[in-house]
């Protein structure tokens, strides 16, 4: 009998910590910037160069988190039909945490022993581990580490059905993931709606993102003879499947650099990937049409790769990512009509082949697996699960269990406040039961044109941007009740708008009316991004000295005093921090750059020697590498001058990079 309950697990889990309160201003990571694509067709080519992203507004960062980890109970919501149990974690994305065979006993993810935020996500905050369903733009989703709406369903059969939903504030949409698990059934569905409610098209991003365990003798198989290659030099190779340039790469976990590999499925029969191990058995996903696209994810082999996943998953507990979406390639958005849906199921499950067959070649490993996934969960059966799906995806839902974001609520009670019902929905309802403490001052300027104001040594909690948003903003503020709060963020909605003049004029305002940290911090960055490192430099200065505890300025002060070649005013900054700030990873660094560059060694040494551990060290971000040689090579330099590319060479070699710093993502640093 299938059954749908909610529990509690319990994983030894870093803390979230608070969010960042100051708006993201510097423009997200263009991945597209210098790509070199000409092995792309036409269709490839109009999406990679669609739906870019220049600003991760409204949302704001989630670098909050440490590297305590404590036992802590998660909850989820857990199916069970006697062969397969999944659980799902309500307050992180709607993760599937886990999907265990439980005839076997076999985990068929990665289940994660623990959760440790690391900086590879949207918003900064991301977890390894499990299925997570990224929606919003190129790269992790910006809703991976928040709660989403959960509630039951039934199949008209009784079979109970988790449907999760959320508003991607990004783009604007509305999508959700319904999970069931049939009596009998081998394979866990998964039913995906996409609605864009809009009077635009939009641009669509969407991977569903599987972490499986990782051996020397896993071997990814998909319907596919070729395969587009994207590694750190930014250049999309197109290459044979299975072997290319004499490794076969279907086996990532034997050798090779970091790596993705976006399949080319064609005309191959029917989408699927699979990991699967010595022994021919382990994960597989297939789908209906709608998914086209099939990826694998290698952190590779080296010392960096090895490095990222011990932080990620601590120690022995290697993985790989298989990936399935509507798109070719990671690196494109498709074009989504206005008010269209897009819908599609996938299956998840044990599939078992003989491993001869499986480690044979390759066009009789494709046929093995494909028969054996035949049998395991019938393409007759997915189409019928998503038109059955499809049917009740407008169905109220039963009971409610987990309360997501008040965003969509927000969402649609400004569309409404314009005679606008499209994020109106009976299947998936933004109701204003939902309404939480960040969303309270945005429903007060909706309905009385007012933003109450606190007081402001308080960050603001939370922005909004958009046309609508900025009407209401620009009137509250240039009227009796604009204050120095509703200018900062008229600014914030100007600037996101794209109009840096009339940002700068409104933060302006705001320091006009009030002195406070917040229009001093995003002035100080329309400076940076101008290029007057001083202004920058001073702005931030003043900001710190109203707000010296808040770790963000703290970081972004000391970054641009360094930038500004001001090293002694950046440690004379540290040493006026709280010992809890002193300590953290992110401010050693950089006082340990700042000491370099003021000449101090010994400072700088002591660092290095003690260890610096950076919590929200990025993906692919060479500052400890970096650091360390830059340290070696001023001491070597020391009185006798600069050195010759000889002598760098030497002391590379004399002075190799610790373990302990070394997150390079490819072999040559």
């Amino acid at each position: 009998m299938s059954t749908l309950e909610l529990s509690t697990v319990t994983v030894p889990a870093a803390s979230m910590g608070p969010a960042n309160p100051l708006p993201p201003l510097r423009r997200l990571r263009d991945f597209h910037a210098g790509l070199e694509a000409g092995v792309a067709d036409a269709e490839m080519a109009a999406n990679l160069e669609y739906g870019h992203v220049t600003s991760l507004l409204p949302y704001t960062l989630q670098d909050g988190y440490d590297r305590e980890r404590l036992d802590t109970p998660l909850r989820v919501a857990v199916l069970d039909n006697g062969i397969l149990r999944a659980e799902v974690l309500l307050d992180l994305g709607g993760r599937l945490y886990s999907l265990r065979h439980l005839p076997s006993g076999r985990e068929l993810l990665h289940r994660n022993p623990i959760l440790q935020p690391a900086n590879l996500g949207l918003r900064n905050a991301w977890f390894a581990g499990g299925i997570e369903w990224n929606i919003g733009t190129i790269g992790h989703t910006p809703l991976g580490c928040t709660p989403v709406h959960a509630a039951r369903i039934d199949r008209p059969d009784g079979t109970p059905v988790l449907r999760m939903w959320e508003f991607e504030r990004l783009r604007e949409l509305v999508y959700s993931v319904e999970l069931w698990l049939p009596d009998g059934s081998p394979v866990l569905y998964a039913h995906v709606r996409v609605v864009n409610p809009n009077q635009e098209d939009a641009p669509l991003y969407w991977w569903t993102n599987i972490a499986v365990p990782e051996t020397a003798n896993t071997r990814i198989v998909t319907p596919a003879d070729s395969a587009y290659h994207f590694t750190y030099d930014n250049v999309l190779h197109r290459i044979r499947v299975p072997v290319a340039g004499g490794i076969d790469e279907t086996y990532p976990g034997r050798r090779g650099p970091a790596a993705d590999f976006f399949y080319d499925l064609g005309d191959h029969g029917r989408p699927y990937i699979a990991a699967l191990d010595a022994d021919g058995a382990g994960f597989v996903q297939t789908s209906t049409a709608g998914l086209r696209g099939r990826k694998l994810f290698r952190w590779g082999t080296s010392i960096g790769g090895r490095n990222w996943q011990e932080w990620l998953s601590g120690p022995g507990a290697g993985y790989l990512e298989v990936q399935a979406s509507p798109a070719r390639t990671q690196l494109e958005h498709l074009r989504m009509p206005a008010g269209a849906t897009w819908s599609w199921v996938e299956a998840f499950g044990l599939l078992a082949c003989d491993p001869a067959d499986v480690h044979g070649r390759w066009a009789g490993t494709r046929a093995a697996v494909g028969e054996a996934l035949d049998a395991l969960a019938p393409a007759e059966a997915l189409d019928a699960a998503l038109a059955l799906a499809t049917a009740q995806a407008d169905e109220a839902p039963g009971r409610l269990l987990h309360r997501g974001t008040g965003w969509g609520a927000l969402q649609r009670r400004l569309r409404e406040h314009h005679g606008d019902r499209s994020l109106r929905f009976t299947g998936t309802p933004f109701g204003d039961d939902t309404i939480g403490r960040d969303q309270q001052s945005w429903v007060r300027l909706i309905d009385s044109g007012y933003l109450p104001t606190p007081a402001p040594e308080l960050p603001p909690a939370s922005y909004t941007v958009g046309p609508a948003w900025r009407e209401l903003l620009e009137k509250a503020a240039a009227g009796a009740s604009g204050n120095w709060f509703s200018w900062l963020h008229v600014g914030v909605s100007r600037y996101h708008a794209g109009d840096t003049p009339a940002a700068r004029a409104a933060w302006t305002r705001s320091l006009g009316a009030q002195v406070n940290a917040w229009a001093l911090r995003n002035l100080a960055v329309l400076d940076l991004l101008g290029g007057d490192l001083m202004a920058a430099a001073e702005r931030l200065l003043s900001a710190h000295r109203m707000a010296p505890r808040l770790r963000a300025l703290t970081v972004e002060t000391l970054e641009v005093l360094i930038i500004a070649g001001r090293p002694g005013d950046a440690l004379s900054t540290v040493d006026r921090l709280d010992q809890e700030q002193r300590w953290h990873g992110r401010i050693r660094l950089l006082e340990c750059h700042a000491a370099l560059d003021f000449g101090d060694l010994a400072r700088a040494k002591r660092l290095l020697d003690d260890g610096i551990v950076v919590d929200d060290l990025r993906e692919g971000e060479d500052a400890l590498d970096t650091l360390w040689w830059t340290y070696h090579e001023k001491r070597a330099a020391a009185g006798i001058g600069p050195l010759d590319p000889a002598a760098r060479v030497r002391i590379r070699r004399e002075h190799p990079l610790p373990c302990l710093y070394d997150y390079r993502m490819h072999e040559t640093g």
